[in-house]
């Protein structure tokens, strides 16, 4: 079963500084169709502008991912960490126990990017932060594995859920194939471009719930850079 979540009719808010769109529900005033799916509790799509940012805030028993979809991710934390995470690059955080950390936009474009959330196996451990750069060339017609909870994806930055973000990039006309089952679920946004699933038109920024189906067969009709979140 696909179930579309089109752009516009995603939950929104407007802080001046950011722009978000949310794929899942939020809080109780949100579109009671967008719930969880499994593990995956939040997608949001985000725009920071120059200069913006989110201010140390704490999070625990939650894993992060963020997806940078354009400009330049600047982030430091309470373990000591501090990066810089550019176009195309992935950064995942363990909150654990607990940590506090800063993000913020560091270039001078608007920063977009993709925060997803999912539920630990286990509540605690100790927290931690890693980034990893993946070019999206080594994507091109294929779907490549970015972060996971799982043993053998070897090159993927590591996680503590039941869950995979894989990322593709296909020129119009491929087709690209992931394999699930009836008893697994998969959330895949369309970063850019006009695609379709299993014949369903999606357009660009749209997200597809994905359950109770054999296998996601995509083919862009266009130009399209896909991430989906395996849910086990």
């Amino acid at each position: 079963m696909l179930t579309h979540r089109r752009w516009d009719s995603l939950d929104k808010a407007d802080h001046g500084w950011l722009h978000a769109k949310y794929h899942f529900l939020v809080d109780l005033h949100g579109n009671p169709a967008h719930h969880a799916l499994g593990p995956l509790t939040v997608w949001n799509d985000d725009e920071i502008a120059v200069g913006g940012g989110f201010p140390l805030h704490g999070h625990r028993d939650i894993e992060i991912i963020t997806y940078v979809r354009q400009g330049v991710l600047g982030h430091r934390d309470s373990i000591g960490s501090e990066g810089t995470i550019q176009t195309g690059d992935v950064q995942v955080m363990s909150a654990g126990t607990g940590i506090r950390h800063a993000e913020f936009n560091q270039g001078d474009v608007p920063l977009k990017l993709y925060q997803i959330w999912l539920l630990p196996r286990a509540p605690g451990g100790s927290p931690r932060w890693d980034t990893r750069s993946f070019p999206r060339g080594d994507r091109s017609g294929r779907f490549v594995v970015l972060a996971s909870g799982f043993a053998g994806d070897e090159g993927a930055l590591p996680i503590r859920a039941n869950a995979r973000l894989l990322g593709a990039t296909l020129k119009a006309g491929q087709r690209v194939r992931h394999d699930l089952g009836p008893a697994r679920r998969a959330y895949l946004v369309a970063a850019s471009g006009r695609i379709e699933i299993n014949g369903e038109p999606v357009g660009p920024l749209d997200g597809v719930a994905i359950t109770k189906v054999a296998a996601a067969e995509v083919s862009a009709l266009e130009d399209s850079e896909l991430v989906m979140v395996d849910a086990g």
